[in-house]
């Protein structure tokens, strides 16, 4: 069946017993394909049945079928006109892994955060009536990202706004790690409740029997069955909502489901379908774990790591840390295990705190705790954090709070793409009055930064790469770092590379290859990016050594954009080159692949050097340079 498939339209002539074989080979498809590449994994083999469903029933693309985070959507590639470009799956210049509007004219949406979905819906389904339309709007969103509150905020509005929407809860008991909450808890009271299917059908049952029932009194017998309802199922919470909810069903038999999505399809208000599915569906280990098995890195086998992540370092270490402080606490947003926090979790049980797909209330979790003398570190990755930035300044940084997040995936993080680069943070944190930015250079490094974050009265950002670490001991004890004070890793003359956290090893790398060309080059390790180290900027500009930056963010707004300003607030003329990520979005690729792509490499460095030392200086530039520096700013 799978190879008569080249569109969507394609599903809709088959018959029901031909759509049980598509379900079947759709999800062997998966299984072979994402082995072998890697990619996410268990959620996608859970939504195969549903998959073919709507697609069974609705017309993409007149219809609109929206995937919420995304990462649930290759079965809706492989029925899109895609199933060739699986051995390029999150490869660079290949498909991508999350839905892309320039992908496929079935991709609505782009996406890749959670909680995304209904809003973006609704505002389909709003257009749509405006412009006099009359097509399908669906969104699918998994248990996990409903516990994000932006979803939420979506499903009042459109209760409120009455418009004709699906919404399909993917209900598979997690999103990364198990779900938590009081909204866990609530989905996992109706898919488990016994009677609540069977009194409702009963109830139903009993009620048509009643001759000639006037309208008076079929309302009343509305509420009565609502009311039993209500009894039955304590909340009823989407129904409140202004949503006709239909489930649970079971997202795996697919007679329920076309069923079920036909009778939505008839209805002209908000429909909420709640269907349960299991992560890992077809393969026993990815079912028994379905967290172990979300994503998997494909059929080259790894070389076996020599050295901890970044991300092992930062647990370890904070659970190290806690021994001695009663104060600290952890906080993740539904990422303990990709934070390092299980660990942490697993000593600390009462002091680790996981919200859900939450990271604005985790932000402001933590401004809470802070007021009553805990020191709490949010660890969470770059990507994510950009979801609480006014909770950053408003609720943290105003009240200038010792809040320390630890700031994981900061740079290239490789195949899940733009959504998922973690090179903003720099640009806009760094704007925040009372923030303190740094990032090591190695492993060691870290420990000493999160040990002095936690010394520190005010907000703290500590960031770190997704990537092994360089194998430095780590059996020293923790030391205070200076704050805002660099340190010189290589002496130089000619040219100075100033770097930030991994650049480092690129700029010492490239200080070798320019050392071959007859070029001394002084390399120094930022460190901080907030506050910058003044003196060492005077310094340099006393030396007349041109200058070169490197920093795995973007270049606008980074750190070579904070020394350039540095030296035009004292009206000194140093000739300046940042490195960074340019004013565009990476896509996805390996990190060696993205470096390479955006010039952050030592060859690519050491050519750039090497143009600005011998790049002759302008005639205004020649007279301000010539001038002294002031021996005030030298001092100071």
């Amino acid at each position: 069946m799978l190879e008569i498939i080249k569109d969507p339209s394609d599903v809709k002539t088959l018959s029901r017993d031909e759509l049980q074989q598509l379900v079947a080979e759709t999800r062997q498809f998966l299984i072979e394909q994402i082995m072998a590449v890697g990619g996410h994994f268990g959620s996608n083999l859970g939504v195969v049945e549903l998959t073919v469903a709507l697609h069974y029933v609705f017309d993409s693309p007149r219809d609109r079928i929206l995937w919420d985070v995304g990462h649930q959507a290759y079965a809706h590639k492989v029925l899109t006109g895609r199933q060739a470009q699986f051995p390029t799956l999150r490869q660079y210049g290949g498909m991508a892994g999350f839905p892309k509007r320039n992908e496929s004219p079935h991709d609505f949406f782009g996406v890749g955060h959670a909680s995304t979905s209904i809003s973006a819906a609704l505002g389909m389904a709003v257009a749509r009536d405006l412009r006099g339309e009359n097509h399908h709007v669906v969104a699918v969103i998994g248990d996990g990202a409903m516990t994000g509150g932006m979803a939420f905020e979506a499903l009042n509005h459109a209760g409120d706004l009455k418009k004709r929407l699906i919404v399909i809860l993917n209900d598979n008991e997690m999103s990364i790690a198990p779900n938590v909450g009081a909204v866990s808890q609530y989905l996992t009271k109706l898919r488990t409740d016994p009677h609540y299917g069977r009194m409702k059908s009963e109830i139903e049952t009993l009620l048509k029997k009643i001759p000639a029932i006037g309208h008076k009194l079929a309302g009343a017998a509305e509420r009565a069955k609502d009311s039993l309802k209500y009894f039955m199922v304590q909340g009823a919470l989407f129904e409140e909502f202004g949503f006709k909810y239909f489930g649970p069903i079971n997202g795996h038999d697919l007679s329920s489901v076309l069923s079920i999505l036909e009778q939505a399809k008839e209805l002209t208000s908000p429909v909420l379908i709640h269907v349960v599915t299991q992560k890992g569906k077809g393969y026993p280990s990815a079912e028994t774990a379905p967290d172990k098995l979300h994503s998997v890195g494909g059929a080259v086998t790894k070389p076996k790591k020599a050295t901890p992540s970044y991300t092992q370092v930062f647990a370890d270490a904070l659970t190290e840390l806690a021994r001695t402080d009663e104060r600290i606490v952890a906080i993740t947003a539904a990422m303990p295990s990709g934070t390092g926090l299980n660990r942490f979790a697993a000593e600390f049980p009462e002091r680790c705190f996981d919200v859900g797909i939450a990271e604005q209330h985790a932000a402001t979790f933590c401004a809470g705790l802070s007021t009553a003398g805990m020191r709490p570190v949010f660890a969470v990755y770059s990507t994510f954090l950009q979801r609480a930035y006014d909770q950053v300044i408003h609720d943290i940084c105003i009240q200038n709070l010792p809040v320390v997040f630890a700031i994981d995936r900061a740079g290239l993080v490789g195949p899940d793409g733009e959504t998922h680069q973690g090179v903003f943070d720099v640009a806009f944190l760094r704007t925040v009055p009372n923030m303190t930015i740094m990032m090591p250079k190695d492993e060691g490094e870290l420990r000493h930064m999160l040990f002095t974050s936690l010394t520190l009265q005010g907000p703290v950002a500590v960031r770190y790469p997704r990537e092994d670490g360089r194998g430095v001991a780590l059996d020293q004890p923790f030391m205070r770092l200076p704050i805002g004070v660099s340190e010189i890793v290589r002496e130089g003359s000619d040219v100075a590379l100033l770097a930030l956290g991994p650049m480092v090893a690129v700029a010492e790398n490239a200080a070798l290859m320019l050392n071959q060309r007859g070029i001394s080059a002084l390399v120094i390790n930022l460190r901080f990016v907030k506050p910058l180290d003044e003196a060492m900027l005077l310094r340099l500009a006393h030396s007349d050594m041109p200058i070169v930056t490197l920093e795995e963010a973007s270049a606008a707004g980074g750190v070579g954009g904070a020394i350039l300003e540095f030296y035009a607030t004292h009206d000194l003329s140093v000739r300046v080159h940042p490195i960074g990520i340019a004013d565009h979005f990476v896509e996805h690729g390996s990190r060696e692949e993205l470096l390479h792509h955006v010039g952050l490499t030592a060859d690519h460095v050491a050519r750039e050097a090497e143009t600005l030392l011998h790049r002759p200086l302008s005639e205004a530039q020649t007279r301000v340079e010539k001038r002294n520096i002031s021996p005030r700013l030298v001092k100071k």
